[in-house]
């Protein structure tokens, strides 16, 4: 049981809550390359990609005694959402907050589909008949995410010279 919930349902609820911040947050990186400002989206994208980073410390066995990779993405990923929100609704994105803020928020966006990309090689028979391993490692895996990179790498790049809220 992990907060009342069987492991199945809490995982479920993990990755639902991870596909919300998925989505809001490609709407929100789109967005952003037209200087829009979308603060109920924005804060839907924080929030859920928190809750994402921290729910997945619960999640056996990632509840070690030693630190693994997912435990550091996750740090990662809440250390980058910390210095986004404090860029966002602290500094008010005044002077160089404005890119600090788009950088992290996004890079945070790539690290949660980073780890999308390895749930789905491993979950869905398909994928994983690509890439049996495990973790995957075989070039259709590697083509996948080094695809993932190149994208958030322009789309990051893009923002960063483009975003100027009003």
């Amino acid at each position: 049981m992990i907060l009342g919930m069987s492991l199945a349902t809490f995982v479920l609820v993990h990755v639902i809550i991870s596909l919300i911040a998925i989505v809001a947050g490609l709407v929100v990186m789109f967005g952003m390359l037209g200087s829009k400002q979308m603060p109920g989206l924005t804060a839907i994208f924080l929030v859920f990609t928190i809750l994402t980073s921290a729910s997945g410390f619960l999640i056996p066995p990632l509840l070690s005694d030693k630190l693994l990779p997912s435990h550091m993405m996750g740090i990662l990923s809440l250390v980058l959402l910390a210095i986004a929100c404090f860029a966002l609704y602290g500094m008010k994105l005044n002077g160089a907050w404005r890119w600090i803020y788009a950088l992290t928020a996004l890079v945070s966006l790539y690290l949660n589909v980073f780890v999308l990309v390895i749930q789905s090689f491993l979950k869905v028979p398909v994928l994983h008949a690509l890439a049996p391993s495990v973790p995957p490692a075989e070039p259709p895996f590697a083509v996948v995410q080094g695809i993932v990179l190149v994208f958030f790498a322009v789309v990051i790049i893009g923002v960063l010279r483009r975003y100027r809220p009003a």
